[in-house]
């Protein structure tokens, strides 16, 4: 709000006009006075807890709000919500009830004028590709990753400063499933209207894979919608296609400086070539064709690349954390079946239920390998010189020895 108060009284009424929900609110004392609450659970009464507010009251929770004062407010709006059993039913909405629970304030709230270029990233993979792409023009370019404290894909809700970062961004990139349900409404309220949007899942069209429960796997409630597979970063082969799409987008609101972005592309893509050819490589050589996860399964598109077979407790996608007796038992079997030397689990994961099939195996040998799927890379591990590719070269070593 802050922000607008500080503009020139011209530029403060064009904002106001391009903006009419601000302008609705506004108020030349004390600037915008809209206010939300969303409220998210199961089993509210609405009218209840409306009177209980406006009277002060507090929640018979325990719960209390304060100072609400109605000579404030020029607008009160409350949203209820209802949470389902399932995680990414839960992650969409909650992800829409913080973009209600925004004041659009918070979009006016602008950083200092920058004449650099603006680019949003969700998830490690994406900065990277796009740090990669920037090279030696970094000074010219402002690069975000919203996704850079650990948190899961998965399990991310953006908070009201990601969203503003959105708002204002030249060039955002987004994975594009379901986890990302938040993106849409973030969009909508955005203030950059040529703002250059990539939606990794758009760009690969039919390429696509629908998430699959393999044999042994341990089902969830099956949805009416079919729930594509959206770790497409694991592919070496997609990572060159939506690299080039991340490229063109840079040339686009960058145009003085394109050819530097063309010559990084080319630079990046024969590096993935070449890790790709390794993956080949290693996959042949290799004495077994299967790998065997005690964990979530997001390497689909990994496997598909070089013909190897799975099989996995859950699904990529999946919310479980505990695996029945029967998947459990059918692993282990598969385990002595195959003669496999090592089950694997992904990085967030402690390991419990690949240690728990394999003691239930026959020779009690096997160890525990882990694959990272690059969803919880840090900003911190990125200082530290973790890349895409450096990952990606862990993974080689963890395959090679998985396929022994």
């Amino acid at each position: 709000m802050q922000a607008i108060l500080d503009l020139e009284e011209k530029q403060k009424q064009e904002y106001l006009e391009y903006n009419p929900c601000v302008k609705e609110a506004w108020d030349e004392e004390f600037g915008d006075r809209l206010n939300q609450l969303v409220i998210i659970g199961k089993g509210y009464n609405k009218e209840a807890i409306t009177a209980a507010l406006h009277s002060r009251a507090k929640w018979s929770s325990g719960l209390f709000l304060a100072s609400l004062q109605a000579a404030m407010l020029r607008r009160f709006s409350m949203t209820f919500k209802y949470m389902e059993k399932n995680m990414k039913t839960k992650k969409i909405i909650a992800g829409a009830a913080i973009l209600f629970a925004l004041t659009t304030s918070v979009f006016a709230a602008k950083a200092k004028k920058s004449d650099k270029l603006k680019v949003v990233t969700t998830i490690f993979p994406e900065y990277d590709w796009a740090r990669e792409i920037i090279g030696d023009k970094a000074s010219n370019v402002e690069l975000t990753l919203l996704l850079g404290n650990g948190v899961d894909l998965h399990s991310y809700q953006p908070s009201i400063q990601d969203i503003a970062k959105i708002s204002t961004a030249d060039i955002f990139i987004y994975v594009g499933g379901e986890s990302d349900g938040w993106v849409k409404d973030a969009l909508k309220n955005a203030t950059n209207k040529n703002m250059k949007v990539i939606n990794l899942m758009e760009t690969l069209g039919d390429k696509l894979k629908a998430e699959e429960v393999k044999e042994g796997m341990q089902a969830e409630e099956e949805e009416d919608e079919v729930e594509y597979d959206e770790h497409v970063w694991l592919s070496l082969r997609f990572a060159k296609i939506l690299t080039t799409e991340i490229a063109n987008a840079l040339c686009e609101k960058d145009a003085a400086n394109a050819a530097a972005y063309k010559a990084n592309l080319s630079a990046f893509a024969a590096k993935l070539d070449a890790l790709d050819a390794k993956y080949a490589a290693a996959v042949k050589a290799g004495s077994k064709n299967t790998i065997l996860f005690g964990d979530r399964f997001p390497f689909r598109y990994f496997v598909e690349d070089y013909g190897l077979d799975y099989f996995a407790a859950f699904a990529g996608c999946s919310a479980e954390t505990e695996a029945s007796f029967e998947t459990v038992i059918f692993l282990s079997k598969k385990v002595d079946e195959l003669g496999l030397n090592s089950v694997l689990k992904i990085e967030s994961s402690d390991g419990k239920i690949a240690r728990t099939i394999i003691q239930n195996t026959k020779s009690k040998n096997a160890k525990v390998l882990t694959m990272d799927a690059i969803q919880s890379t840090t900003l911190k591990q990125a200082k530290a010189g973790a890349t895409y590719l450096s990952i990606m070269e862990g993974n080689l070593k963890v395959i090679e020895e998985a396929l022994k």
